[in-house]
């Protein structure tokens, strides 16, 4: 017997509505609730790569922008 592992679905962009892979991830924090070392994750896709980086940044949020594999 050949054990078949489950079908995974690609990680999507966080963009509401989006469902395209997600080719960057965005690394953020709230200081306000946050450890200056907790670092939470948005993935994004290209097209909404901007702006959520303009989103989080305008609130001081964005801490890193990694591409995610």
């Amino acid at each position: 017997m050949v054990d078949e592992q489950p079908a995974t679905e690609p990680d999507v962009c966080s963009a509401k509505g989006c469902r395209e892979p997600a080719t960057w991830q965005l690394l953020w924090n709230n200081p306000k609730i946050h450890t200056p070392d907790r670092r939470k994750v948005w993935l994004s896709c290209h097209d909404h790569r901007e702006g959520l980086e303009t989103f989080l940044g305008a609130r001081g949020f964005l801490r890193d922008t990694l591409p995610h594999a």
